[in-house]
């Protein structure tokens, strides 16, 4: 394995929760209604900064769609999954795109996310 070169982003950036690795900017996101086995996540047009996993099937809310987990190289972390291939026609739009879970990320989040909320309430506590 060779050297791995870190994309720095310009902007409203997320990034790793834990080692604050650059993975994607505002404007990549295509849908904040998108939900993971630990609570709210986005969908994201392009990404960067992470790794892949093996390729698997999962059967989904959606339906079935063959996945990939992506991981940030700068620590390894399990920040969420991409899609490879959608079975169900309607849901194509999906192929290609990654899923970043908010509790594992940092960034420009709206006040009115639930994540955000819980992590202000944590603070204040």
């Amino acid at each position: 394995m060779g050297r791995v070169f870190i994309v720095d982003l310009e902007g409203r950036v997320y990034s790793c929760i834990h080692c604050k690795t650059h993975l994607t900017k505002d404007q990549d996101i295509m849908s904040k209604s998108f939900k993971s086995r630990h609570g709210q996540a986005y969908l994201f047009n392009e990404v960067v900064n992470v790794s892949t996993g093996n390729k698997e099937d999962r059967m989904m809310i959606t339906g079935l769609h063959t996945v990939t987990d992506i991981f940030c190289v700068g620590c390894g972390l399990n920040v969420g999954w991409k899609y490879v291939t959608a079975h169900d026609m309607r849901q194509k739009y999906k192929e290609g795109k990654s899923v970043l879970e908010l509790y594992k990320i940092v960034g420009p989040h709206d006040s009115t996310d639930l994540v955000c909320q819980q992590v202000s309430q944590l603070m204040i506590q």
